[in-house]
């Protein structure tokens, strides 16, 4: 074999997109049979399971997308070349039902019979469910979720569980095939679904991906990247305020408003909410797909986004809020200066009293604030470290149950923050900048509300969010706090307050 031989077969083995178009061929949506030239979408996922490989040996992560977007194509492209690479390997694909699981499979074999005979290993045994390859001792097989006992007593190395939020027995599975993947290098999980609502198994492993609670990163994929997504523009088309929003927010073209018009439209059957539809079906980001926030979230998605693409000054008085972790749930901190909420993040693992007080000391030694609100539910005895340490004019303890300053508008204080926060993020005056995260928007769209009886705001408890498989919202919590009180600037001298007499504005 000659050097330029030698190179090109390490490239397939190294280069998966240079694989993919040379040695596997696709089903188009037009029907032909063409080489497998990544798409958008497939690219994006591509180099974000790459990277992670690249950093910590091993690939876990957990794909949220629209229809027809390639991923389960490129998952079982990238687990035939894994698996045909590797000796005493075996790849298993997990779909939600046995019409699915088929149609992968068929995908891989597909793969299998046309790659050159160069790359193409030879094949001990070939059935309905499985594909092993003699030579190398390695393996692709198939299941369907519905069989609880599937997959027990094997080790994999490479997994894929497709539509995942569709599974519908996620305990047993959890504790069989998931439990086959050691945590060992070269190993790779890859889950991948459309949103099928709140609560289920998916939703809440892309929530704690998002967090960063677990190993798992998150990806998104939103439906615009598709270029097929397009339809020709009438002549008298005109686009609807929503609609410019869109293109103000996600920059999409005509076209594709058409095809997002048309699509709705073929959705609307039935007496269907269309519009509903397609938000999970084609999502612009993760909280449509979910649309965790219902008909009767406080904190709308589209004010959140707006705010993640906003870029304003951070003028005026500093604020922080601080969310103690209680019960497993992270210890949360935000910063707030005037129109923008900037230093968001979650601290997890065991955070006891020395490392809060450590975290909260470094916050305000940093940023200097005017105030520091934190959680009195968890937070009463690093409060009362803090008034120790002398920050007691900056430091205080907000009762999320307390008295609301607007007693006639909201129940609670908690409620009242909320509202507040939601009130700074929809005020049509100004705009506020958040951080552009997944994470943060789909805590501040989690909590429900309603009215009582004396018609004032009532925020979902955390226990109702739990009872509907929702984790505590706590980078929310940390934002809401900054809007606990009216505060004053003040020089961060203990002892000598300096006030002046502009009040922060809500």
């Amino acid at each position: 074999m000659d050097q330029v031989a030698i190179q090109r077969r390490l490239q397939l083995r190294n280069d998966f997109p240079f694989y993919a178009r040379n040695c596997l061929l696709i089903r188009t949506k037009d029907g032909t049979v063409d080489p497998f030239i990544l798409n958008d979408a497939q690219t994006y996922i591509h180099q974000r399971i790459e990277e992670q490989r690249e950093k910590t040996g091993k690939v876990r992560a957990i794909v949220l997308k629209g229809r027809q977007q390639g991923c389960s194509t490129y998952v079982e492209g990238r687990f035939y070349w894994r698996t045909t690479h590797r000796t005493g390997v075996r790849a298993f694909i997990l779909a939600h039902e046995s019409e699915s699981t088929s149609a992968l499979f068929e995908m891989a074999k597909r793969y299998h019979d046309n790659c050159p005979k160069f790359v193409k290993p030879e094949i001990r045994s070939s059935n309905a469910k499985e594909l092993s390859f003699a030579a190398l001792d390695s393996g692709y097989k198939i299941g369907t979720a519905g069989n609880d006992s599937v997959g027990r007593g094997t080790t994999i190395q490479y997994f894929h569980g497709s539509e995942v939020a569709f599974w519908k027995n996620t305990s047993e599975l959890t504790k069989g095939i998931l439990q086959a993947v050691p945590d060992a290098p070269e190993t790779e999980i890859i889950y991948e679904s459309t949103a099928n609502g709140v609560g289920n198994f998916f939703h809440q492993q892309c929530i704690k991906a998002m967090k960063g609670e677990t190993e798992f990163q998150f990806i998104f994929v939103p439906w615009f990247w598709q270029k097929e997504y397009v339809k020709a523009v009438p002549n008298d088309f005109k686009a609807k305020d929503e609609e410019l929003a869109l293109v103000d927010l996600y920059s999409l073209t005509k076209e594709q408003l058409v095809w997002r018009r048309n699509k709705i439209q073929e959705l609307s059957t039935d007496g269907m909410d269309g519009l509903k539809a397609f938000k999970q079906e084609y999502p612009n980001n993760p909280n449509e797909a979910f649309q965790v926030s219902g008909d009767n979230g406080l904190i709308r998605p589209s004010a959140v986004m707006k705010a993640r693409k906003a870029t304003v000054n951070a003028n005026g008085p500093i604020i922080i809020g601080i969310d103690p972790s209680r019960g497993g749930d992270r210890f949360a901190v935000a910063v707030r200066q005037g129109r923008q909420i900037y230093g968001v993040d979650g601290f997890t693992g065991d955070i006891n009293l020395g490392r809060a007080v450590q975290i909260c000391k470094g916050m305000l030694d940093r940023h200097k604030p005017v105030k520091m609100f934190i959680d009195a539910g968890g937070g009463a005895d690093l409060v009362d470290r803090l008034h120790e340490l002398g920050y007691e004019r900056v430091v205080k303890a907000i009762p999320f149950g307390g008295s609301p300053l607007d007693p006639e508008k909201y129940r609670n204080k908690r409620a009242e923050m909320w509202g507040l926060m939601n009130a700074w993020l929809c005020d049509e005056s100004m705009d506020v900048q958040l951080p552009d995260d997944d994470g943060l928007q789909a805590d501040l769209c989690m909590p429900q509300y309603e009215r009582d009886t004396m018609d004032r705001i009532v925020l979902e408890s955390k226990d109702k969010m739990r009872k509907r498989g929702l984790p505590s919202p706590d980078l929310a919590d940390a934002c809401v706090l900054t809007f606990a009180e009216p505060v004053r600037e003040h020089s961060f001298l203990a002892g000598a307050i300096q006030a002046k007499s502009n009040f922060e504005v809500f």
